[in-house]
C-alpha cells in the first residue's frame, strides 16, 4: 500500500457522500465495493488507484472544499438530501455556486418544525456535532396547544419511557406565566435529540406541540439570519457550536429576526475579523413557492 492510501470510510466522507459513521454502516451493509469486491470495516485503499463504488455508484477521489452553513429553516421543508414525497427539501435553498457541492444536515429538524440548522460539506464535522458523546446542547422554543402547568415540569426533566426508549429533556423553563403557573410557551435545552422526541413526549403530557423552532446550537444563536436565508460559519463560529453556555436562556435567542437589506445578497465568505463580529446572514436563493410555508 503506498504511502497516499487512507481509511476507506474517511475517504468517501472526503469526497462528500455522507459521514465516517455513515460510511462504516454502507461498509457493513455490504454497499460498498473497492476494485470489484466488497469492502471490510477499517479498510485501506489508495485513492490515485483504487476504484470505489457506493451503491452502484463510483466515489470520485477529488476532495470537496469544507464549508459549513447556518440555515433557518422554515415550515415545510424536510432535512433531506432526497425524498420522492417532498421536492422541496433544506437543499434546495442552496444557490447554483453551492449546491454543486455535496451538503448534508449535523442533525435535522422535521418538517413541521423551523430554525436553526447546520448543512456541512465536512464529515467529520457532522460526525461531531451528531455524535452523542459530545452532547451538543441544542434550544428550542416550543409553543404547544394547551396551557402547561409549572408542576408538570420535573415530567419532562425525569422523562418517559415510550415503546423501550426514554424520552427526556435537560432544561424546561415557561414563558410569559399566566395565572396558575400555567404558560402555552416553554424554552426546552436538550444535548441528544431523537426523531420527534420533544413532540412526542408533549403528547404524551396530553399537551400537542403547535410550534417547535430551535434557535441555538451550543452558543452559536439563530438571531439575525432571517427566514429561509443562511451565513457561511467561520472556524471560530463552528467551534462554538460545541459550547455549553450553562441552561440560562437567551431572551433574544427566541424572537424573530427582523429581515435586512443585507440578506438579499448571495452568500459571503466567512469574515477574518474578531470571532465575536457575526456577519449578516444571506439570502439563500429564492423560494419555489413564495407563499408556501
Amino acid at each position: 500500500m503506498s504511502e497516499t492510501a487512507v481509511r476507506l470510510q474517511k475517504f468517501i466522507a472526503d469526497a462528500g457522500l455522507c459521514s465516517r459513521r455513515a460510511a462504516e454502516q454502507l461498509i457493513a451493509q455490504g454497499e460498498v465495493w473497492v476494485n470489484g469486491k466488497v469492502a471490510v470495516i477499517g479498510q485501506k485503499i489508495d485513492p490515485e488507484t483504487d476504484k470505489v463504488t457506493v451503491e452502484g455508484s463510483q466515489v470520485r477521489s477529488s476532495v470537496q472544499p469544507k464549508i459549513t452553513l447556518a440555515v433557518h429553516k422554515p415550515r415545510g421543508l424536510v432535512c433531506s438530501n432526497d425524498d420522492p414525497h417532498n421536492p422541496e427539501t433544506i437543499f434546495t435553498l442552496l444557490p447554483p455556486q453551492l449546491a454543486k457541492h455535496r451538503f448534508f444536515t449535523a442533525g435535522r429538524l422535521d418538517k413541521d418544525s423551523e430554525g436553526l440548522v447546520i448543512l456541512t460539506t465536512d464529515g467529520d464535522l457532522a460526525q461531531r456535532l451528531t455524535h452523542p458523546s459530545n452532547q451538543v446542547v441544542k434550544r428550542y422554543l416550543v409553543v404547544l396547544e394547551t396551557g402547561f402547568p409549572r408542576e408538570k415540569i420535573p415530567r419532562l426533566i425525569k422523562g418517559i419511557t415510550i415503546e423501550g426508549e426514554k424520552l427526556k429533556v435537560e432544561y424546561a423553563n415557561l414563558i410569559n406565566v399566566g395565572p396558575g403557573g400555567i404558560a402555552t410557551s416553554i424554552d426546552v435545552h436538550m444535548h441528544h435529540g431523537k426523531k420527534r422526541e420533544i413532540r412526542q413526549l408533549f403528547l404524551a403530557l396530553g399537551h400537542p406541540v403547535k410550534r417547535l423552532k430551535r434557535y441555538q446550537i451550543g452558543a452559536f444563536p439563530l438571531r439575525g439570519i432571517p427566514l429561509r436565508a443562511g451565513k457561511q460559519l467561520s472556524p471560530a463560529q463552528i467551534e462554538s457550536l460545541f459550547e455549553q453556555p450553562g441552561l440560562a436562556p437567551r431572551r433574544l435567542g427566541v424572537r424573530p429576526a427582523p429581515r435586512s437589506k443585507a440578506a438579499t445578497k448571495a452568500l459571503a465568505q466567512p469574515s477574518a475579523a474578531k470571532p465575536a463580529a457575526r456577519p449578516p446572514a444571506k439570502r439563500l436563493a429564492k423560494p419555489s413557492h413564495p407563499g408556501k410555508r
